[in-house]
């Protein structure tokens, strides 16, 4: 463990600058309303939840619609993008020439009916990009699922941009989606330019390139309570997107990257970000010098140690470790289960 600290200076608002120490910082979701969402993120997250169906926890975001504020300690208050602009070398390291924003956004859904079946544009599609957005791959973590769960994530083979366009006049779209029946611990990794849905009281933890740029192709016939209306779709845009040359996508087989003191698997390690999966009941190393790390509690309970402190980590946490930080140790309650990202050099 590294035991150095960091002294910030924080601008109060009115001009004196008051001292605060860079620690592990730990964030507030950010609820969002969808009309396929359930109540299924109570049981974890603390937050209450607003009335209605709430599909989205917005874990870590850095969007200027959408600010994650430090939940606890000296910066209390303080938004991602506040502490980025103000200590980029302390947060992002050797990585802080590399962004003008923190580049992903994690999210927790709770998908009691179908999402859409929708496509995030790729690199290519760069006339249907927004100014200031970008490309969007991502991945699931399955947290929860039943027996009438599905993902659906990539075409079946050899289906065309016709077979789409029919599929589309007589509802029949999801007989050309690869399909799965998920299980709690499965691993999707989802390009952009994937034609993808989930549902059917499904929990699963999102990671994604931090851009909000989805392309409706089919919507089950979903109404809007709030409208009483069908949701627009974007037909055009979203076949545009489509890879038809990639086919169906399964579950990622975790690689066991060490057994001792914990089980650590690698779940995902690709151009925007890598992940891995830890679970065990004896001490660890989480964090790395020089970057920053991102740690997501999905089961159990632990704390983190740092500078002769300790910091509590309660199922549904996410913490981000500056990365001046470096390692630090994670001590368990008992079995945790701990999601750890990295943003790839």
């Amino acid at each position: 463990m590294i035991d150095t600290i960091v002294s910030l200076a924080v601008d109060d608002g009115e001009g004196a600058m008051n001292q605060a120490l860079l620690y592990p910082l730990r964030f507030e979701p950010i609820y969002q309303y969808r009309l396929w969402g359930g109540r299924h993120l109570t049981d974890l997250l603390d937050a209450p939840l607003p009335s209605g169906p709430v599909g989205e926890a917005w874990l870590l975001s850095d969007r200027d619609d959408h600010q994650s504020q430090v939940s606890s300690g000296p910066l209390k208050g303080q938004t991602l993008s506040q502490l980025l602009k103000q200590f980029p070398e302390q947060m992002l390291g050797r990585l802080a020439h590399k962004f003008q924003r923190f580049p992903l956004l994690l999210k927790f859904l709770d998908v009691h009916e179908m999402l859409s079946v929708q496509v995030h544009p790729t690199k290519a599609n760069k006339n249907l990009l927004p100014v200031g957005e970008s490309a969007k791959t991502e991945a699931w973590v399955v947290l929860e699922a039943g027996t009438q769960s599905r993902i659906y994530a990539g075409l079946k083979p050899e289906t065309t941009e016709d077979d789409l366009r029919r599929a589309l006049t007589n509802g029949t779209v999801a007989d050309h989606l690869a399909c799965l029946t998920p299980k709690p611990g499965d691993a999707v990794f989802l390009r952009a330019g994937t034609v993808h849905s989930l549902g059917g009281d499904i929990v699963v933890f999102e990671i994604q390139q931090n851009s909000d740029v989805t392309f409706r192709l089919y919507d089950w016939d979903h109404l809007d309570a709030k409208t009483g209306k069908p949701r627009p779709l974007q037909v055009e845009q979203a076949i545009a997107c489509i890879d038809f040359a990639e086919g169906p996508v399964g579950r990622v087989a975790p690689v066991v990257e060490a057994t001792t003191p914990v089980k650590r698997e690698k779940l995902f390690h690709g151009e925007h970000f890598w992940l891995w999966r830890l679970r065990g009941q004896s001490p660890f190393s989480v964090g790395a010098a020089g970057v920053p790390r991102l740690l997501v509690c999905i089961g159990g309970a632990g704390q983190v140690e740092h500078g002769g402190a300790t910091y509590a980590v309660a199922k549904g946490d996410v913490f981000l470790l500056p990365a001046m930080i470096g390692a630090c140790t994670f001590r368990p309650r008992s079995a945790v289960n701990l999601l750890e990202i990295a943003l790839p050099d």
